[in-house]
């Protein structure tokens, strides 16, 4: 097992060489360093976050011995930088391991990353258990970097904005981040403050169906099933040159439920119709077991039925530090133009 987890990581470092060659000269310290999935131990990820090194585990736990393995080929692949292991396999997916000494400080520490010259606040341990950058969604932010000088973007399920600095920090003229969360904003403020910005963005606290229907002219309802809405932020009708949809796989409000797999048209309509004619959205779905074409063939559906025919499409691919096989990754990204 040891043996040939050190193998498996050690190729992985090797296939990513020109990548990292490429990402440092683009100022860009933050990848994934093994993908286990494809690379050899289903579960396991290691990820770089500037001066450290994330290893997750969302299967089963790694043992002391190939734990010990892992710190070893890192310390002397990667020398200088600490690693901290978060074991993520547990039924309620909470971080349970303790930590001790120099890596439990370096775990809750405050730190400052950096993708594509864009400045990000990390810690490896913090009050939820995601990462605040999620890195296999760079291919979708270089892309918006590249579509949103002097455009404005509207990023739904923004969580820490990443997006939405990414785009602010290209040129866009306006830029809205609208999460439920407070605290995921609150990062997504501080990651604004690092950065030397023509414009800053604004954030709405408030659930993703209750502004993105204002946005797009449906209202917001008062009372969904016989029960009174709590409030949310009232908005005025806007439409955005470019969208940014990234909901979560699965998840209740009292607006309706976000269900990536039997239901995306929900949220697909009202953030196609919060778009401009001729603008762009950028739909993404990260349930593995979702065909990407049969659900790219109901985003059309749903967009000729709204009366808004995608004209345009295109697949984002996660960049290589994220391998592939099919070249079907778990993660869909689909740009429509709109």
């Amino acid at each position: 097992m040891s043996d040939s987890l050190a193998g498996q990581l050690a190729a992985a470092f090797e296939a990513r060489a020109d990548l990292m060659t490429r990402l440092h000269g683009e100022q860009t310290d933050a990848y994934r360093l093994f993908h286990g999935s494809v690379e050899g131990m289903p579960g396991l990820t290691v990820d770089r976050y500037g001066d450290l090194i994330l290893a997750q585990t969302f299967h089963h736990a790694l043992t002391p011995d190939a734990l010990a393995v892992l710190e070893a080929f890192y310390a002397a692949a990667l020398p200088g930088l600490v690693t901290v292991y978060n074991d993520r396999s547990q039924s309620n997916s909470r971080i349970s391991n303790s930590l001790v000494g120099d890596v439990k400080v370096a775990a809750h520490a405050p730190r400052v990353i950096h993708e594509m010259a864009v400045a990000y606040h990390f810690q490896a341990r913090h009050a939820g258990q995601d990462p605040w950058l999620f890195l296999d969604l760079r291919a979708g932010r270089r892309r918006v970097m590249a579509e949103a000088a002097g455009k404005s973007v509207l990023n739904l399920f923004a969580y820490t904005c990443g997006v939405g600095l990414a785009a602010a920090k290209a040129g866009a003229s306006f830029v809205v981040n609208v999460d439920f969360a407070e605290s995921s904003l609150a990062v997504g403020k501080e990651n604004a403050r690092l950065n030397d910005l023509a414009s800053r963005p604004r954030y709405i606290q408030s659930d993703v169906f209750a502004a993105v229907r204002q946005y797009a002219g449906l209202g917001q309802a008062k009372m969904v099933r016989g029960k009174r809405l709590p409030p949310f932020p009232e908005l005025e009708p806007r439409q955005f040159d470019l969208v940014f949809l990234d909901p979560p796989r699965y998840a209740k409000s009292p607006f309706g439920v976000v269900d990536l797999v039997n239901d995306y048209p929900a949220l697909f309509k009202p953030a196609l119709l919060a778009t401009v004619e001729g603008g762009t959205l950028i739909c993404c779905n990260n349930v593995a077991e979702v065909d990407r074409d049969a659900w790219l063939d109901q985003l059309q559906r749903s967009a000729a039925k709204a009366g808004r025919p995608v004209r345009e499409s295109e697949w984002i691919l996660p960049e290589a530090d994220f391998p592939s096989p099919d070249g079907k990754p778990p993660l869909k990204m689909a740009l429509l133009r709109v």
